[in-house]
């Protein structure tokens, strides 16, 4: 098997401080290079398309949603993962670019929804079938057993990880 640019680090880190157990930065350096590397080819992606990353997640999640396509700010909120302030500069640049329309919300006189338009939902589609293609082509030629056995393992180290960062007491 060959050697990678972690395997690199981590023998410096060894020689220069053998103290250190630095077996994690097996995992975790090589998570974060894949990351970044995921992040650079997900944002070329969607620029290919018109669409920011932050775009392809607010109407992922509407489109993911099933019919009507329609969430309240503060379900999209929980599903993006960013502030309230945050959301509605999106869903009004959104809005603006014809991609989502707000509506009043009829269980809550208050309240608003986001509804993707048809426009929206033919871009979001054409977004996640071209990332979709792009994920299978970085995973080149791993088979569908390699795949499952390490979506188990990244899937048992991320609610590991999510558990020990919640605040406790």
């Amino acid at each position: 098997m060959a050697l990678d640019e972690v395997d690199h680090v981590v023998a410096a880190w060894r020689a220069q401080r053998p103290d250190l157990a630095v077996d994690s930065m097996q995992v975790w350096s090589r998570i974060h290079r894949l990351s970044a590397l995921l992040d650079t080819h997900r944002k070329q992606c969607f620029s290919d398309r018109g669409l920011e990353a932050w775009e392809f997640d607010v109407l992922a999640a509407l489109r993911r949603a099933g019919e009507p396509h329609r969430l309240s700010p503060g379900r999209l909120l929980s599903e993006t993962h960013v502030t309230s302030g945050t959301m509605t500069h999106r869903i009004d640049r959104l809005k603006g670019r014809g991609l989502v329309t707000r509506l009043r919300n009829p269980e809550d006189g208050r309240g608003a929804l986001v509804e993707l338009t048809e426009q929206g939902r033919k871009l979001v589609d054409d977004a996640i079938g071209a990332l979709i293609a792009l994920e299978e082509s970085l995973l080149g030629e791993w088979s569908r057993a390699e795949q499952d056995e390490l979506a188990g393992s990244l899937r048992r180290l991320l609610t590991d990880a999510v558990a020990e960062d919640r605040p406790r007491g």
